[in-house]
């Protein structure tokens, strides 16, 4: 399978690159500065805001992986959702997937948001109300747009390869999950989907 990956030198990004081109797929690493990336995955870049470069690369990918957020250093938030609408209107061209990494804010405890729940955390608030947000985006499409949003466990980071987790829809699994095991369940569902036009959720 054709699989490109957006931010494939981030933490989750380079995991989710690495274990596709493990199982073999054809992978391409798109990074806006260039770095290192997995073996074996094409480097390739770009941003995810750019329809051209985005039509010319999902026209050749059955898949296109989204492993990159809102920025964290004083950005406008606004570049995140303006990506996410370039690549739901380059998918109704080109009919590939698209699968977002989505964030632990937007799932659902007794029907509030955790991103709105007492304590979240103030600096993370911002960009996760823009993930959000890119999620609501998603789901206002029609069938024409074929998408998964994999979003994890409170804390994520490197780890190791398990390949033992829970899975859920609506409400947080767990604390945690290491970005080894996040990778492998979005390969999973890219490989054999079960959450086509969902977000669903994954922990420990």
């Amino acid at each position: 399978m054709k699989i490109a990956v957006y931010g494939a030198t981030g933490m989750v990004g380079s995991r989710v690159a690495a274990e596709a081109a493990n199982r073999a797929h054809q992978v391409t690493g798109v990074t806006r500065s260039g770095g290192d990336l997995p073996a074996g995955v094409q480097a390739v870049r770009s941003d995810a805001g750019d329809r051209e470069s985005a039509k010319e690369l999902l026209s050749q990918a059955e898949v296109a992986v989204v492993a990159t957020g809102p920025s964290r250093t004083g950005g406008d938030p606004q570049d995140y959702l303006d990506a996410v609408d370039v690549l739901i209107a380059v998918a109704r061209e080109t009919g590939t997937r698209l699968y977002f990494v989505g964030g632990t804010g937007n799932l659902v405890i007794d029907g509030q948001r955790v991103v709105d729940s007492p304590g979240f955390p103030a600096e993370y608030r911002t960009e996760s109300l823009t993930v959000a947000t890119g999620l609501e985006k998603l789901r206002a499409t029609g069938e024409d747009v074929d998408w998964t949003m994999l979003s994890p466990a409170y804390v994520i980071q490197p780890g190791e390869r398990t390949g033992k987790f829970r899975l859920g829809l609506d409400e947080p699994i767990g604390e945690t999950i290491s970005a080894e095991d996040y990778a492998v369940a979005l390969l999973d569902e890219i490989e054999q989907p079960a959450h086509r036009r969902q977000r669903f959720t994954l922990g420990y």
